[in-house]
């Protein structure tokens, strides 16, 4: 595969350069410059957001800095989980005393530095919580939800998460909605082609020309099944079908709905997607609010895309709604 690089192990830097030159409400920091934060700062008296994760996942998870979601975000290099250091500085940069929320996605690296970094800091009064990302319902079944990774819905837990932060509320309750987000989350992939990491010599797996896998993780995670490649609305009717068939316990009407491009897949087959999916739900007498297409957590160049559902409940509703603004999401 081609990619618009100078040197590989430059290739984190130079985008995360190339990021802030264009989108000055985003500033580097840190020590080795793996921190993003908003460019104002930490806001004295609000709860402090701060996540990371792995490059290669753009608008995830750096792009998700602004007001009403994230304040900081540590970036490792691409598919690498940060440093530790990096989830030191992000958490001391995200914080505006009154505590920090550190939301990822749950992988095992950044778990570890992410609790490393969060013992370290008790040491200097900064309190911490901790609420992982894990929405990716063909990673585990419903009975071992703890291990499932944390895909595309994250973002869900960003927005409401933000939105309550952002309103003032304490880092009791900004934990409480982070991890009732995420509780309220599904998501399932499928992959039409493969992606290369830049230091790599071979792409990350190899798919058939005429073949599809349903369920692969955003790293080349072997999913469900790989079979030939079969029409949209067939795709589409098995995901939502395999989502509602996880739906929460208790679950009401309203639900919000991300169909996701993994990096190559273009807008066009997004919205054929969509359109099948805004039916399925409909049928089920779901009432979808502010639905989501685009390319919201990719994979390099991977060809395929993700579903994701956020189950509303009157607080979700509202915190959704609330407004925000990123490089790459604005809501209201």
């Amino acid at each position: 595969m081609k990619k618009l690089m100078n040197k590989a192990e430059d290739y984190v830097d130079e985008m995360l350069d190339g990021l802030i030159l264009v989108h000055p409400s985003l500033v580097r920091d840190g020590e080795s410059g793996r921190v993003i934060r908003r460019s104002a700062g930490a806001r004295q008296g609000k709860v402090g957001i701060a996540s990371g994760g792995g490059s290669g996942h753009l608008p995830l998870f750096t792009g998700y800095v602004g007001p009403g979601l994230l304040d900081t975000c540590a970036i490792g290099n691409v598919f690498e989980g940060p440093t530790v250091n990096s989830c030191l500085e992000a958490i001391r940069l995200a914080d505006g005393g009154r505590g920090v929320l550190r939301l990822y996605g749950n992988y095992g690296g950044d778990r570890m530095n992410f609790d490393m970094a969060g013992d370290l800091l008790e040491d200097e009064g900064i309190v911490t919580t901790t609420v992982l990302g894990n929405d990716d319902i063909a990673s585990g079944d419903a009975s071992e939800r703890d291990k499932r990774r944390g895909v595309a819905g994250l973002i869900y837990a960003y927005k409401l998460a933000g939105a309550s932060a952002e309103a003032g509320a304490d880092l009791e309750t900004v934990t409480r909605v982070a991890a009732k987000a995420v509780a309220a989350t599904r998501s399932i992939g499928l992959a039409l082609s493969p992606c290369q990491v830049p230091t790599a010599a071979h792409p990350t797996f190899t798919l058939g020309e005429g073949e599809v896998e349903m369920g692969m993780g955003i790293h080349g995670e072997r999913g469900l099944w790989r079979d030939g490649m079969k029409p949209a609305d067939a795709l589409v009717e098995e995901m939502i079908g395999r989502l509602l068939a996880d739906r929460p316990e208790g679950a009401g009407e309203r639900v919000s709905i991300l169909v996701n491009s993994l990096g190559a897949t273009p807008l066009e087959e997004l919205f054929i997607l969509y359109r099948r999916a805004a039916a399925l739900l409909a049928e089920a007498g779901l009432s979808v609010v502010m639905p989501l297409v685009g390319p919201f957590a990719t994979s390099m160049e991977m060809a395929g895309a993700s579903i994701s559902l956020c189950f509303l409940d009157d607080e979700l509703a509202g915190l959704l709604a609330t407004p925000a603004d990123c490089p790459f999401w604005k809501v209201g």
